[in-house]
């Protein structure tokens, strides 16, 4: 109703204006509930990214303990800090000008530096939860490099081809029936899936005797399940697995290492703080470890944080190392301060993988409170449409795709259209108006509200438009 409506009433209002400006003969404007919203998210962020002013500052950076063994730390700005509240500050550990940063580095000269703290923690970080189709379309994007309506499209043939489990899903977990029988699926792969790689992982599971019972894990949980579970491997169709060409079968392999690494130990780390005092000024340095792999056995390859974490370990390790040495109460040697300059970074450019990610979070996008609570958890559009919904604005040319990056960015008449709604109708580009309308939806699925209800609203609004467009010309 949405986009019959509006589509026609907006190009009668604005379509001949629209198609002088953009140089063409005629134009149909087309909006939809979901649609307009993401040609909105689009355009907002790449008008952010434009009219974005970089802004350096000054960071104080202090490198302290002796020439065979030294570390670096970072002053901050606390109450006990003569900057304290100073105009002088950019924000809380940078001053605006480089000449201020220098001149309070000078009245730290020859003042002694006492270590204050040395925090000693350890911490465990467990697998991340299994891929539902948002999910493994923005990993697919930034792995593959492919749009998510191709992520689809070779799902849907592992899908059918009896490799994997229903590719349209919103659920990450799994339900407790399937939980109970989880052994088949591991069983199948075991004896089917003939890649050394995975063998490795599955030998080791077995070496170890790494349990199988997820029931009160957080990868199991019926609430969270509305029509299908997350998308794991059925242990099945290996008959047809030689035959898949290669970004299938690494696709398919994606799937599986998420998989099986719900069924490893969590990574285990070691985290050092240390708190520097120089005349009331604080220094802080952290160190970070991995000192047991766990689940990143598996999710090693993938190109996610914990990775570059495991390339950085040496200088890490190394700095760790030295932390651990500090003592509370002792006097250490400063070897230098310098000013680091920083500046501030514009927001990134959705690509096809995030954008998708962003429609299904976009409740989480709503500024009041007390809404984004009533409506937590609602998206725009469904695991089923999103991809349609980006491939369209795509071929109607409101966006553009890179096809070697995935970037998107607005065309001209993709903004022109973004202006039109901005300047008639500008709530159907808020991410508000629409997730409330898939809360209703989803209501009316759950019976809830009775339909009448629903519609009775929608009318409603859409009436309350066309009279004040219709007025305004």
């Amino acid at each position: 109703m949405i986009g019959i409506n509006f589509s026609r009433l907006l190009s009668i209002i604005y379509g001949k204006r629209m198609a002088k400006d953009i140089g063409e003969e005629k134009i149909s404007i087309s909006v939809g509930r979901v649609m307009t919203c993401v040609l909105g998210m689009i355009v907002q962020r790449e008008r952010e990214i434009r009219n974005f002013v970089k802004i350096p500052y000054y960071r104080i950076i202090g490198k302290f303990g002796d020439n065979d063994s030294s570390f670096d730390a970072e002053w901050k700005v606390t109450e006990k800090s003569k900057m304290w509240e100073s105009p002088k500050l950019y924000n809380e550990n940078g001053f605006k000008k480089e000449n201020d940063g220098k001149d309070f580095i000078l009245s730290l000269k020859d003042k002694k530096a006492i270590i204050t703290e040395v925090k000693k923690t350890k911490t465990k970080e467990n697998a991340p939860l299994l891929f539902n189709l948002a999910e493994i379309q923005n990993e697919s994007t930034k792995r593959f490099k492919i749009k998510p309506d191709q992520t689809l499209e070779i799902i849907q043939n592992l899908y059918e081809k009896k490799l994997v489990t229903y590719p349209r899903t919103d659920a990450r977990v799994l339900s407790t029936a399937v939980a109970k029988v989880i052994s088949k699926n591991l069983n199948g792969i075991a004896k089917g899936l003939k890649d050394e790689e995975i063998q490795t992982y599955i030998n080791k599971m077995i070496n170890e005797k790494y349990s199988t019972d997820l029931i009160k894990t957080k990868y199991v949980n019926d609430s969270k399940i509305t029509d299908h579970y997350a998308i794991i491997p059925t242990g099945q169709g290996f008959e047809n697995y030689n035959s898949l060409p290669d970004l299938q079968k690494q696709m398919y392999k994606l799937i599986v290492k998420r998989f099986l690494s719900i069924f490893y130990p969590p990574a285990e780390y070691s985290k050092i703080a240390v708190t520097i005092e120089v005349e009331n000024e604080q220094f802080s340095a952290n160190g970070k470890v991995c000192e047991n792999l766990g689940y990143l056995e598996v999710a090693k390859n993938e190109p996610k944080k914990e990775s570059k974490n495991l390339e950085e370990q040496p200088e890490e390790q190394n700095n760790l190392e030295i932390l651990k040495k500090l003592k509370k109460g002792e006097e250490i040697e400063v070897i230098n301060y310098e000013t680091k300059t920083s500046e501030t970074s514009p927001p990134s450019r959705y690509n096809s993988g995030s954008m998708i990610l962003a429609m299904e979070n976009a409740g989480k996008l709503i500024e009041e409170e007390e809404l984004r609570e009533q409506i937590k958890g609602a998206g725009i559009g469904t695991s089923a449409t999103r991809a349609e919904i980006m491939k369209k604005l795509e071929r109607i040319g409101y966006i553009a795709i890179n096809s070697k990056t995935q970037i998107i960015t607005p065309t001209d008449k993709g903004e022109k259209i973004y202006d039109v709604v901005f300047m008639s109708m500008p709530d159907m580009l808020n991410p508000k108006l629409t997730a409330s309308w898939e809360k209703g939806l989803e209501m009316v699925s759950s019976k809830q509200i009775k339909p009448d209800e629903f519609m009775t609203k929608l009318e409603a609004y859409i009436n309350s438009k066309i009279n004040k467009l219709v007025i305004k010309r």
